[in-house]
């Protein structure tokens, strides 16, 4: 990997234009997919784009040709982005604000296009429309909606009867998105892609900000092809966990004072009661605290952060919103070297089967800590504590949790984009565009459209 690595580090591909065009060419093929829809890699919905592509002809799409497709399209991502990294560590320093905001039209398009890469966008709409109609989405699953209801239908067959396992704040954002889309379910997941990419932009135009390298920052955030092909034409809701994240960073980092501490506390909570993956936001704050012996700054911050994620949960739907989750920790993905071994055991103790998923619930969180520290370790010990932290915890959660899938690094990118250049940008690319590569399904064995946009 190293020696393709440096092939490719003195090709063409660091020419900037040349970098563009397979940016261009990855996003457009991913962008494709989706305008086709509804295939193997999207939801049964249609959002404006898509609906207009298809009334100008755009074409169904077998489950070769989507895998055809797809993966050279996102293998083009990793590529067009290495390339613009490169380019720019070899003097290529185009205005920042070009960068944003030719990503944020790029962006804007985006949000018009079927979602592609998984049906979470699915699951949200409906866990929306459960809380629109007065029920729990904590108790009240996507099946329990009436017979033939078209937001059930949105939701991949593995997650039916899944009760939802996002915080209040999340639960919220959907509920909203429900509210404006009503029966309409298109309208729903429309509003939440536009939300998601707001979230997305917001988070880029701080790093724009307050980055030291503001082009590197937005190569590395809102012009990184592969994030806006994750995390906008994706839809997920790690973005606002990402926006929170950087947020409360750099509140922690602004000042050292009482109200910076509480600052950074309420934030911190905000976003764990967006996903609990926001507690490796929190360990990544607290580390430099814990160097400096800032033992008072620590107990307000993390006192503040804790009442702030209860009360979410307590004034919503209840403490017992959080049960979902201790189901979702035993969960092992397919494929991941977990995955081999549970099966392995699984078929020689029959008599207990996936016991293996409860052993890797104790044994995953102190091996991504041990590989978080060594990632940190490899940092140098000037870049900010905090920032390095958090993206070590959150690579290495990515790379040794059971359950793992590619938009789950969005932490870790927001915050390597404040950071110097690094080693760490190489492998969280390859990491990330792996488990692209790996996961891109709509889990819907008949994809076929619930309501077109009239």
């Amino acid at each position: 990997m190293g020696k393709l690595i440096k092939i490719l580090s003195s090709s063409l591909l660091t020419r900037p234009k040349v970098a563009i065009t397979l940016s261009g060419l990855g996003l457009g093929g991913v962008a494709f997919i989706g305008l086709c829809g509804t295939n193997y890699a999207t939801i049964p919905v249609l959002l404006p784009l898509t609906a207009l592509a298809k009334r100008l002809g755009a074409p169904d799409l077998s489950d070769d040709v989507t895998n055809l497709i797809m993966f050279p399209a996102v293998l083009l991502c990793c590529l067009g982005l290495a390339g613009l990294l490169w380019a720019n560590s070899k003097g290529w320093n185009p205005s920042p604000r070009r960068v944003f905001w030719t990503a944020v039209t790029v962006i804007a398009v985006c949000v018009n296009i079927t979602p592609v890469g998984s049906s979470d966008t699915g699951s949200y709409a409906a866990y929306g429309r459960i809380a629109a109609l007065g029920h729990d989405p904590y108790v009240f699953t996507p099946v329990d909606l009436p017979p033939h209801n078209p937001y059930t239908a949105l939701v991949g067959t593995l997650w039916h009867a899944t009760p939802s396992v996002y915080g209040p704040v999340a639960t919220w954002t959907q509920l909203f998105a429900a509210l404006v889309g009503g029966s309409k379910p298109w309208a729903t997941i429309w509003m939440l892609l536009i939300f998601n990419a707001i979230a997305f932009a917001l988070a880029g135009y701080l790093l724009l900000r307050t980055a030291a390298n503001p082009v590197r920052a937005g190569l590395l955030w809102v012009a990184n092809p592969l994030l806006i092909e994750q995390l906008v034409l994706g839809g997920h809701l790690d973005t606002y966990v990402a926006l929170a994240g950087i947020v409360a960073i750099l509140i922690s980092r602004r000042g050292a004072s009482v109200w910076h501490d509480v600052a950074t506390g309420i934030v911190v909570g905000i976003a764990g009661g967006i996903k609990v993956s926001a507690v490796f936001v929190a360990l990544g704050i607290a580390i430099p605290l814990v160097r400096e012996r800032a033992w008072r700054r620590l107990a307000r911050t993390g006192f503040v952060a804790l009442v702030t994620t209860t009360a979410l949960y307590a004034v919503s739907y209840g403490l017992h919103a959080i049960r979902p989750l201790f189901g979702a920790s035993t969960m092992v993905i397919s494929p991941s070297v977990w995955r081999s071994v549970q099966l392995g055991f699984d078929h020689v103790y029959r008599a207990h089967p996936s016991v293996t998923s409860h052993v890797f619930g104790y044994l995953w969180p102190p091996l991504t800590l041990a590989l978080a520290w060594y990632l940190y370790k490899r940092l140098s010990p000037d870049v900010p504590a905090a920032l390095a932290a958090t993206c070590a915890l959150t690579f290495a959660w990515v790379i040794v949790a059971p359950w793992s899938l590619p938009w789950y690094a969005s932490v870790a990118w927001v915050a390597l984009a404040l950071l110097p250049r690094n080693s760490l940008t190489r492998w969280l690319t390859l990491v990330t565009g792996a488990l692209a590569l790996l996961h891109f399904s709509g889990l819907h064995p008949a994809n076929t459209p619930t309501e077109p946009i009239p």
